[in-house]
């Protein structure tokens, strides 16, 4: 890297260039997953469109890789790298929403916690994820899954439009009708293709309150949990948002007392519809007489927060995902069996149901693939000792190993914690990843944009 091009690059831009004497450094790095510990050779924190532009022009001129970060939070740690730039854009949040058209103009920086509250100010939400300091824009370009995806479909599936950097530095308005080839693509396999500096969202009306919680049982119930489980997705409405998982009990509330390390089976629920609907539709989940029941009205901006705390930032995390099935006997068996010799208690074999506006949509309408199977699947592990790496990634690989058998095609993306050739084909299937790679020829033909799903030119 030239030190006069350094200079001149630092002189035009904006927003604020971190290099590695810098104080700050250590702490414009850092990402999410604690596991990652990469040293770009710059961190370019973007003000405005103009810095993102210059940001890609200048790494192109220096040959430096190019990592693009919104909220931090790929678990690979795509949204940084080793002797390359980051193109930061946590700087350039902001949410603006049109209650009369009921849609949201929303910055490439923005955290879903900032979309979520500037919505519920008219009552409104975008289907969005469930941890608030993810970033919109990698949620969002690898699909979107979240509490209210079987009412209105995933995020991809209420995207109208994005505003895009190119690797040319051209800035373009990506939509239905403008460039639609391309705004296929970015709907599920956004990352490839340049830098998405703005999203336009259609809007619903959710709130400000909803019924939401979870049951769980001993895993001797495992079964007839599933069967119940099962019977109840043949007639649940699509407010009803639904997941099952193999855990360790905690010693924490609401587990009772003497449960600690054994595994157990909980179902959880967010009703997004009318209260009263909420009360009956959920009964049949919940007269079963489980170990504790947690149901109850919380607002929606509260419900979204759950997670937030224990997906803290700096825990070190793993996670291997797919699309199951079916919720066999054999999986549930096999589900149990890897939640009881997992290496700790923040360990889950767990799936969401899909269905209802998800299976609406046809697969072929977007990169996305996998909205026909019943469930998605993750398996994911977080701990804070860095001695006990080892032991949690290789019971998320063995875990996901036997349980490949169970899968159906495609992968979420936003689950990947590896790139290449091989794994990429495997997300989209032979037909698409055919189809993107003539997207990246004529957006990214010099693989400008290489470090996250890697598909090639």
């Amino acid at each position: 890297m030239h030190t006069a091009a350094l200079a001149a690059f630092q002189d035009e831009f904006l927003g604020e260039v971190v290099l590695p004497d810098n104080p700050t450094y250590d702490a414009a790095r850092v990402v999410w997953n604690g596991m990652i510990d990469r040293r770009p050779a710059i961190v370019a924190r973007c003000r405005e469109v103009a810095d993102v532009i210059r940001a890609i022009r200048f790494a192109r001129e220096q040959e430096l890789p190019i990592a693009v970060r919104s909220g931090g939070h790929s678990v690979g740690g795509f949204s940084t790298c080793d002797d390359g730039i980051v193109i930061d854009l946590s700087l350039m949040g902001g949410v603006r929403v049109d209650p009369e058209q009921r849609t949201a103009q929303v910055n490439g920086g923005a955290l879903l916690g900032e979309l979520d509250r500037e919505a519920q100010a008219f009552g409104l939400a975008c289907p969005v994820g469930v941890v608030g300091h993810t970033g919109v824009a990698g949620l969002t370009l690898g699909g979107g899954m979240g509490r209210l995806q079987r009412r209105f479909g995933f995020t991809i599936d209420n995207l109208l439009s994005v505003g895009l950097v190119t690797a040319d530095g051209e800035l373009l308005r990506v939509s239905e009708s403008e460039h639609p080839d391309l705004f296929w693509g970015m709907r599920g396999a956004g990352s490839n293709f340049g830098v998405v500096t703005s999203f336009e969202f259609r809007l619903h009306d959710v709130g400000p309150d909803v019924v939401q919680g979870a049951i769980a049982f001993p895993a001797s119930r495992a079964h007839e949990v599933a069967d119940r489980f099962r019977e109840y997705l043949d007639t649940a409405p699509d407010e009803a948002s639904l997941s099952l998982a193999f855990v360790k009990a905690t010693e924490d509330p609401p587990f009772p007392p003497g449960l600690t390390g054994e595994p157990v089976v909980i179902v959880g629920a967010t009703h997004s519809g009318a209260l009263d609907d909420a009360r009956d539709v959920l009964r049949p989940l919940r007269n079963a007489g489980p170990l504790f029941d947690t149901f109850d009205v919380h607002p929606y901006l509260e419900v979204q927060a759950l997670a937030d705390e224990d997906m803290a930032w700096g825990k070190r995390f793993y996670m291997k995902g797919g699309f199951l099935a079916g919720l066999s006997e054999g999986f549930v068996e096999l589900g149990l069996e890897r939640a009881a010799v997992a290496p700790g208690l923040e360990c889950w074999v767990g799936l969401w149901a899909q269905g209802g506006a998800i299976a609406r949509v046809s697969d072929d309408a977007m990169a996305f693939t996998g909205r026909d199977a019943p469930f998605w699947l993750g398996i994911e592990a977080a701990w804070d000792d860095p001695s006990l790496d080892e032991a949690h990634r290789d019971w998320g690989r063995s875990t996901m190993e036997e349980l490949k058998p169970f899968t159906a095609a495609g992968h979420y993306v936003n689950d990947m914690v590896e790139s290449g050739d091989d794994v990429v084909r495997g997300i989209y299937g032979a037909e698409k990843y055919e189809r993107l790679v003539g997207l990246k020829r004529a957006y990214d033909p010099d693989n400008v944009f290489h470090l996250n799903q890697n598909i090639r030119p």
